[in-house]
């Protein structure tokens, strides 16, 4: 690990880094999860003889529908999927992390949001239709109004009842589709997998392990079904059915590596008022899980999940007025599994005390923000000299050397996602991330952005830093100020509590130069979990409006602008929510941020022209703060502290 030096140290720069070895249970990942705007283009996929395949399984007796839904998400509603379950990007070429396919007859169409319309428009081929949902001006449905509105009456539309949320989509849908005569068909077997054949990857069941009680927020699997068991009393309900990866691992103290940068593992769990059951794959089922575990917990075989569930519903006694509580992101095969008169939907009452950080946990935010920022700033300020030297770098080999810095900190589990290294245009693609065989080259006439985390025993970290490393335009010294503003205007509000996550402090200095960015404010940060937690977060979606902000929450603050074609920029730093002590107290409180994230915002982009005096003092508060508690981390790096120190000078 990466000893800690004392202040007088930290001048003397005299001690070594001390490197542990190779961590078990790292969180793996495939460098190739996402394309980047170089790859798109040379990478698009012919999905022809796909598309052509798939309309013949769709005509088949046993289907007999002329369209079919292939969303984004798993069974689990993942946002990132296994290799295994990325039906959506097989069938369409598109891999960003959000969008729907539907496939009729005779025309594909792709939905997706503003963060990925570049990405898509360069990765679909001639089959596809782009549908950019969220422009007024395109008047673009969303791809649940498509079915209803512009398909012809009575069509038959195929769906895979384990992929389709019952109380969002499924419920909703049919009910829309009634008026036209047409009607959702759930298939015996998902088309897409019968296409993909023998390519598609295993489904993954890697090694599952225990999370020390000392970082699970000090709690033991115990007292959180104890907790989740006050919840059932309360519904009156006769059992609690979990059916989100992240939800399962917080619940019992369990963290997997089956997906990408998300420690979490295949599972289900059933939570009775008397016992519990996690369904996992066989091959996961060690000696040190059950003794982990104990008794009061029973096993059993993942596969095994839909008909133990048909059995508990009989057995358990469940009926409307002792239903079985389900999360409203619950798969319409679950649904279909207990009998729709067994069971209620409602907001997982897992993911909002999951949501909730106590204070060992918030501590490990503290913690592993402070070691991540010296991560960061080794390497920035290693960037920088590679540059200055003319050293030619790539965008991977850029992110390659940033996760090679975060590698040797302690806790150290893997990233929290594809790094977004990013330089010139390539910034403007929001989700954009470097594929190693084609990407560009960094220039230090360009902008550059990197949005990035790590994934540590204490907590995870996501930040976005946007760097010039030589002379930047007045254009984008204005621009990133605007950002910078907005990002400053989310760190220093004071609200009342039961605020949900509107998020136009944030716009409002952006919007003066008319200006604006797609994509939300903030999103919840999971602890050792999913950088993207729920429900909670700042932007215009419904769950974050219909979700208020409490103190022990985490969120991220990460406004952004984005000139297509040229740059883009985003600073974003994990913020705490906390109660806020105001002189007065009207109504039920008020909350504020704690910022944890700690890496220098670079004073080369800012037009202090438009910076107020607050917004001068609240940037020199926080640099101050970042060199007090990340400089004695780099008490043996030179170049890193001085990099460090200069960037952090007064303005």
């Amino acid at each position: 690990m990466w000893s800690r030096c004392s202040l007088e140290a930290l001048r003397a720069h005299s001690h070594r880094y001390l490197l542990t070895p190779a961590f078990t249970h790292t969180v793996r990942f495939s460098s190739g999860a996402t394309t980047t705007m170089a790859a798109i283009k040379t990478r698009t996929v012919n999905t022809t003889e796909r598309l052509a395949k798939l309309r013949e399984l769709l005509k088949k007796p046993e289907n007999n529908v002329k369209a079919f839904i292939v969303p984004s998400e798993d069974q689990h509603f993942s946002e990132y999927p296994a290799h295994s379950d990325e039906r959506r990007a097989f069938i369409s070429g598109f891999n960003g992390s959000a969008g729907c396919a539907i496939i009729t007859l005779r025309d594909a169409f792709l939905f997706t949001d503003g963060r990925y319309f570049l990405q898509a428009s360069q990765q679909l081929d001639s089959n596809w239709k782009l549908m950019k949902q969220g422009l007024p001006e395109e008047d673009v449905p969303t791809w649940q109004e498509f079915l209803s509105k512009h398909l012809e009456q009575g069509t038959r539309i195929g769906i895979d009842p384990t992929l389709i949320s019952a109380a969002v989509d499924a419920e909703s849908l049919q009910k829309s589709l009634e008026p036209r005569g047409s009607e959702l068909v759930s298939l015996q077997e998902n088309p897409v997998d019968i296409v993909w054949g023998k390519d598609r990857p295993p489904h993954p069941h890697n090694s599952v392990f225990p999370l020390d009680v000392k970082y699970a927020a000090g709690e033991t699997s115990q007292s959180k079904l104890e907790r989740l068991r006050e919840e059932i009393a309360k519904k009156k309900a006769a059992a609690s059915v979990v059916t989100l990866l992240d939800e399962v691992a917080w619940l019992f103290n369990l963290r997997g590596t089956d997906i990408d940068f998300n420690p979490v593992f295949f599972a289900y769990a059933v939570v009775t008022p008397t016992r519990a059951i996690l369904f996992m794959n066989d091959a996961q089922e060690q000696d040190s899980i059950k003794a982990f575990l104990g008794s009061d917990v029973e096993i059993r075989p993942y596969g095994s999940f839909i008909s133990s569930l048909r059995q508990l519903t009989t057995t358990l006694g469940a009926n409307k007025d002792k239903p079985m509580l389900l999360g409203d992101k619950t798969s319409l095969a679950v649904v279909e599994a207990i009998g729709q008169d067994n069971a209620i939907l409602i907001p997982s009452p897992v993911a909002t005390m999951k949501a909730i950080k106590n204070e060992t946990e918030i501590e490990g935010f503290r913690k592993c923000h402070i070691r991540d920022g010296a991560a960061l700033i080794r390497y920035f300020a290693w960037l920088e000299e590679q540059l200055n030297s003319g050293v030619e770098l790539n965008e991977s080999q850029a992110a390659d050397k940033l996760e090679e810095f975060r590698s040797e900190l302690d806790l150290f589990r893997g990233l929290s996602f594809t790094t977004i290294s990013s330089t010139g245009p390539n910034a403007a693609v929001i989700h954009y991330s470097p594929d190693p065989d084609d990407c560009a080259i960094i220039r230090k006439d360009q902008i550059y952005l990197c949005d990035s985390g790590g994934q540590y025993l204490d907590g995870t970290t996501d930040v976005t830093r946007t760097l010039h490393f030589g002379t930047p335009t007045n254009e984008e010294k204005r621009a990133f100020t605007r950002v910078l503003q907005g990002h400053i205007s989310i760190d220093t509000a004071v609200f009342p509590n039961g605020t949900s996550g509107a998020d136009s402090f944030a716009r409002r200095a952006l919007w003066q130069e008319g200006w604006d960015y797609r994509h939300g404010t903030g999103h919840g940060v999971g602890h050792f979990l999913n950088v993207h937690e729920g429900p909670h977060g700042i932007g215009t979606r419904i769950a974050y409006n219909s979700t208020s902000l409490k103190a022990g929450m985490t969120v991220s603050n990460e406004p952004g602008y984005y000139a297509d074609g040229r740059y883009g920029i985003r600073i974003e730093n994990v913020v705490i929510v906390q109660e806020a002590d105001t002189p007065n107290n009207f109504g039920n409180g008020y909350l504020c941020f704690e910022r944890v994230t700690m890496c220098p915002i670079q004073t080369k982009l800012i037009d202090f022209s438009i910076l107020t005096a607050q917004e001068k003092e609240w940037l020199n508060s926080y640099h101050a703060e970042t060199l007090e508690k990340v400089g004695p981390w780099l008490c043996n790096d030179s170049r890193a502290l001085q990099w460090l120190e200069r960037e952090c000078s007064p303005v």
